[in-house]
């Protein structure tokens, strides 16, 4: 028995001292763990490059804008006339996204008005717009001044719907009409308040254009309209009129204190 017992403890012992040998094997383990972890480091590595991605969709610097200087026959820096507003001058020819559509516009400055005004390039006909009047077509204006006055015979209100229209038509004779029936010499009756505004918004769209196509001042330009206005043959004949009339009154005047001396 005693041989039995030392034998097993024997075996006991063995396998304890395997067991140790064996354990240091299983302590290199982590080490090579350890090796693989550079195969991790560059798999990690990965996001890097997905992050530098978004550089490639960096927004594009857009284009310079094209200088407009022309279009629809028109020109920067040119006197033209809208029928709405009268006489304006280009600034810019411009391209702008509205709705989500790029549109070409004119950039129209009206001084006077202090107004600045967008016009669609591809609008221009329809809203009438036009060049200034050649001095030939200005003469004819200034001529039309001259002429008798014509008012019809029907309501104000309806007369004043139609020289509104004339007004806002843009044609310089048809304004010069307006101009010629409105006009009230010191010698006629006063006009009407509304009378009176029709007239001068008249005189001001004809005084404008007729100032830029002669290069000179409106001041001078209602001037010579006023001139041509006072040639009209209804206010000569009615000044001549007032003035027989007045003879008469004093020729009565002169009878009657004749009588009364023989009288006396």
């Amino acid at each position: 028995m005693p041989n039995k017992t030392a034998k097993t403890a024997a075996k006991a012992t063995g396998s304890k001292a395997t067991a140790s040998k064996v354990a240091p094997k299983n302590v290199v383990l982590p080490p090579k763990t350890a090796a693989k972890a550079p195969v991790v480091l560059k798999a990690a590595a990965k996001p890097v490059a997905a992050a530098a991605k978004p550089v490639a969709t960096a927004p594009r610097v857009e284009e310079p804008k094209k200088v407009l200087t022309q279009r629809q026959g028109f020109k920067t820096n040119e006197f033209v006339v809208y029928p709405a507003h009268g006489v304006g001058q280009i600034l810019a020819i411009e391209e702008q996204e509205i709705a989500g559509a790029r549109l070409e516009l004119f950039v129209i400055n009206f001084m006077k008005d202090k107004m600045t005004l967008r016009v669609p390039t591809a609008k221009v006909a329809n809203v009438g717009m036009r060049k200034l009047s050649e001095p030939a077509l200005v003469k004819r204006a200034l001529e039309t001044l001259k002429g008798r006055a014509r008012v019809k015979r029907t309501m104000w209100s309806r007369r004043a719907q139609e020289y509104e229209a004339k007004i806002n038509s843009g044609d310089i004779v048809a304004i010069a009409e307006v101009v010629r029936d409105l006009y009230r010499s010191d010698s006629q009756p006063e006009q009407s308040y509304s009378e009176r505004q029709l007239y001068e918004a008249a005189l001001d769209r004809l005084s404008r254009e007729i100032a830029v196509v002669q290069h000179s001042t409106e001041t001078e330009a209602v001037k010579e309209i006023e001139g041509q206005l006072a040639k009209s043959p209804r206010r000569g004949a009615k000044a001549e009129t007032e003035a027989a009339d007045g003879d008469a009154d004093a020729d009565a005047d002169g009878d009657d204190a004749a009588v009364a001396d023989e009288a006396a």
